[in-house]
């Protein structure tokens, strides 16, 4: 169904006002960016409201006598329209690909080594990447880059405690005068810590160490690649976030604070930048079946992503280079929290008492998975993906 507006309905408003609109910078970069998005030259606005009218009267009584007759609209008009779709789309020759995007490009993404970074990590060898795997472990990381060497694949190994400022100063540094540039960094490494803060009172450091990590350490290699991306007119950073951020879930104040954080200054620098050629993409990943999450044993009787299909995800933000990418559900949460925010605090509520601290989040030895009770079961298969 095609919506029709007749431009006549705001006439009511004076010429010099929309002059005046249209003449502001801020809203001619806007329209320039919507005309980029559907294709559509800045020209075609001079002919928007251009008398037009179709009258085939002068062509017939040429052709008069002649034998030649036009021939009515309906017997070519499918012709013309499948020869645009086939030749003249402008949308036709771009490549909406893994391939298209990264191919013989610089990708960072640190913690590499497993989870969704290893899953990620293989996607973009095979798509033609020059991947450079980050993490402590050189073990891992070596595993990962032999893989990648046999499926004939490029990948480059760099050990970094993204948690250290100067650990990240080296990766930079390694990286720049290695490969020349960082065009796409993924920002995966983090810490999760899954405590309620009535045991965490005596747990200041668990609120510096997921800062260190989620926030200032990704902050370290944004700031450190930043430079070269914005000369070069070209650059993408990824940050791997957590739909936590839009549930505001409960006993995840830690992690969910350092994430917030990243999601707030790339929500800021994103505006800065986006007329360098520079893209921020923040993904609120819900909750993928990682060794990040293996010590709390009650997730593994909750759905989960896999960590391909979290790379999935992040697929996605590489190849179409949205803004955010969030699943309904985290979204909803978003919403809820602020339309209802009070009624939203006593379903979250509810959800933090149904689901308890860990024996080891207690202070207490672990006493082994515990089976969920039907109730849980069903709370946690209804609200898939977040974090209780």
């Amino acid at each position: 169904m095609t919506l029709r507006l007749n431009a006549r309905v705001f006439g009511f408003i004076p010429a010099s006002i929309l002059y005046g609109l249209g003449s502001l910078s801020p809203i001619k970069r806007m329209v320039k960016a919507v005309l980029t998005d559907l294709g559509i030259p800045k020209d075609v606005f001079q002919f928007v409201h251009w008398p037009t009218r179709y009258d085939n009267r002068e062509a017939a009584q040429a052709l008069k006598g002649s034998g030649i007759n036009v021939p009515p609209l309906e017997t070519y008009a499918p012709q013309l329209w499948d020869y645009w779709e086939r030749h003249l789309d402008p949308h036709l020759f771009v490549d909406h690909s893994l391939f298209g995007r990264v191919k013989g490009r610089v990708v960072v993404v640190t913690g590499a080594s497993s989870g969704i970074g290893r899953a990620m990590a293989l996607k973009l060898a095979d798509a033609g990447a020059r991947v450079m795997l980050v993490a402590r472990g050189e073990e891992k990381l070596t595993a990962t880059k032999e893989d990648i060497d046999k499926a004939g694949g490029r990948a480059y190994t760099y050990q970094c405690d993204v948690s250290d400022m100067a650990s990240c100063d080296a990766l930079v540094a390694a990286v720049q005068n290695e490969h020349g540039s960082c065009d796409f960094l993924v920002n995966n490494a983090g810490r999760s810590i899954r405590r309620g803060i009535v045991n965490s009172f005596d747990r200041f450091h668990d609120f510096e160490r997921t800062m260190q990590l989620d926030y200032f350490g990704a902050i370290r290699l944004i700031m450190g690649f930043l430079p070269k991306m914005i000369e070069q007119k070209r650059g993408h950073i990824i940050n791997i976030s957590s739909i936590g951020v839009l549930s505001n879930a409960p006993r995840f104040s830690a992690y969910v604070a350092s994430k917030s954080a990243l999601d707030s200054f790339s929500a800021c620098a994103s505006s800065e930048f986006v007329d360098k050629g520079v893209f921020f993409t923040t993904i609120n990943m819900p909750l993928v079946r990682t060794p990040m999450i293996a010590p709390t044993k009650i997730y593994e009787n909750v759905p989960t992503l896999s960590p391909e299909e979290a790379a999935g995800l992040i697929v996605e933000a590489i190849v179409y280079r949205p803004v955010r990418i969030a699943t309904r559900l985290g979204i909803f949460g978003a919403v809820c929290h602020a339309i209802a925010p009070k009624l939203t605090q006593i379903l979250l509520n509810t959800a933090f008492h149904m689901f308890p601290d860990s024996v080891a989040a207690q202070g207490k030895k672990d006493g082994g998975a515990r089976e969920l009770t039907p109730e849980q079961m069903a709370f946690a298969q209804l609200t898939q993906g977040i974090h209780w």
